[in-house]
């Protein structure tokens, strides 16, 4: 009678957890949308008043902006690369590194961000710019349109323009092929293979995780006439920290041999930037209107109101400033992107200057799927901080670094730049200089700072596994 007792309990208690089960709401939806190249300062409604996004004015109305989210760095010139494996494999810049030539065993361990997803449920889309050195054929359940990390440049895309020559390279001229190729925009194309993932995931009862990874507004910066015309050159502005050349760019990995650099002429002329701003602001009001097909897409099949949208961008853009043209460079326009989440439990039109790691994505979308971070996960979830539930950053401080020629830190408002090579340091307040503007390093107001950086980022270093001797680059700094 006791055993029969205890079976009709232990029946009982398995009925009770099916029915909770069964009762359990779905887990969420997550849709990831991913720029390439876009700074953090070309959204309208975070404060520039130059460029046209309702698209992503509507996403931060709608939701929370943190306003200083970082990329870590990179180990060469293609730093989207770096960006891309650290966000999916979760580790930071040097690990990330290490990794990079075994993501094919990280995939046969299941270890890769949409694998993880899809092992807890989820049905996994992606199309766009991929950029990781493994195919994500194997790692996702349904792709489209895999792209390189960049269109095809044509010659006459590079030193451009000249003022007072014609200027031979158009921006909507198709026959350049780039962003052209096969017949649609690129960005475009990627708003058609949104619309029919999302079509597929309105039928389905599994909760879906979608990668749409835009190549704009990577150069070649091309977009139909109309976007263009939406920016005269006369209504351009040249930055206010314009340089006709960076001082130090030969010692720091950049130079003018450097892709990126070639896109404008040596000197750098006011002419020359304005154009190329031009462009850059043209496809980005381009692909915001992808962005917005996206979206409404995803209102139309009923979903949205059960996903959280995640948007940045794997790194910023110079596009002019301090006399430099890419990414691969250590001020805030260019290891800076754009960084907005909203869903279902996250604030509207919120902003949060806490610092992140724009990596810190994956983590977050892990503990939006009931996943428990996994201990190589070293970026951390920011959800706490999106919905309002903390207020302070994760990070100490933010590392930053370019190959073995460039490392950076900022803490408390400030940000030293060392660059070993050249055997200069930087010191810039980017709370009152913004714009990076008013180098402080000779400041002796500013000295007990500058050592106390410099430390703080020696244990950085050491936190990062980073092998860069800074000590024997500044040994006056050494205590």
């Amino acid at each position: 009678m006791r055993y029969l007792s205890k079976r009709i309990s232990y029946g009982f208690f398995v009925m009770l957890l099916l029915i909770a089960c069964k009762n359990a709401p779905p887990k969420p939806n997550i849709l990831f949308i991913f720029a390439d190249d876009q700074a953090y300062n070309t959204i309208h409604a975070l404060g520039n008043e130059e460029i046209t996004t309702p698209a992503l004015d509507k996403l931060a109305e709608e939701g929370m902006t943190f306003t200083n989210a970082y990329n870590m760095g990179a180990w060469h010139g293609a730093v989207c690369v770096a960006s891309r494996t650290m966000l999916n494999t979760g580790r930071f810049v040097w690990n990330a590194y290490k990794n990079e030539k075994k993501l094919d065993q990280l995939a046969g361990e299941r270890k890769l961000w949409s694998q993880m997803m899809e092992d807890a449920g989820y049905e996994t889309y992606f199309s766009g710019k991929w950029h990781v050195k493994i195919s994500p054929d194997s790692i996702f359940n349904h792709t489209r349109h895999i792209r390189p990390g960049m269109p095809k440049a044509a010659p006459e895309g590079y030193n451009r323009p000249i003022e007072g020559q014609e200027d031979v390279w158009s921006p909507y001229d198709t026959k350049f092929g780039g962003f052209w190729a096969g017949g649609k925009h690129w960005s475009e194309v990627l708003a058609d293979d949104a619309e029919e993932y999302i079509a597929m995931a309105s039928k389905s009862e599994k909760p879906f995780f979608m990668y749409l990874a835009f190549n704009a507004p990577h150069d070649p910066r091309q977009s139909p006439r109309e976007f263009v015309d939406m920016y005269p050159y006369e209504n351009i502005k040249v930055p206010e920290n314009f340089l006709t050349e960076y001082p130090y760019n030969g010692k720091i990995g950049y130079g003018r041999t450097l892709r990126d650099e070639r896109l404008a002429p040596f000197p750098r002329t006011e002419y020359a930037v304005k154009v190329n701003r031009q462009e850059y602001y043209a496809i980005i009001t381009h692909m915001d209107r992808q962005i917005l097909r996206i979206i409404n897409a995803l209102e139309k099949s009923g979903k949205k109101e059960h996903t959280y949208i995640f948007f940045s961008a794997d790194h910023g853009l110079a596009c002019g400033n301090h006399g430099l043209l890419g990414k691969q460079n250590m001020y805030d326009h260019s290891i800076r992107p754009p960084m907005i989440v909203a869903g279902p439990d996250i604030p509207q039109n919120k902003r949060s200057g806490a610092d992140v790691y724009l990596q810190d994505i994956m983590a977050s979308v892990l503990e939006i799927a009931g996943i428990e971070k996994p201990q190589y996960v070293e970026f951390n979830s920011f959800i706490d901080l999106a919905t309002g539930k903390a207020s302070e950053s994760h990070y100490e401080a933010i590392y930053g670094c370019y190959t073995d020629a460039q490392r950076m830190i900022r803490k408390d408002g400030f940000k030293l730049i060392a660059y070993p090579k050249a055997e200069v340091i930087r010191l810039f307040d980017l709370q009152n200089d913004p714009l990076e503007m008013n180098d402080l390093i000779g400041n002796e107001e500013f000295g007990e700072l500058k050592q106390t950086l410099f430390n703080d980022l020696l244990n950085l270093q050491e936190r990062m596994k980073d092998t860069v001797d800074l000590k024997e680059a500044f040994p006056n700094l050494v205590l």
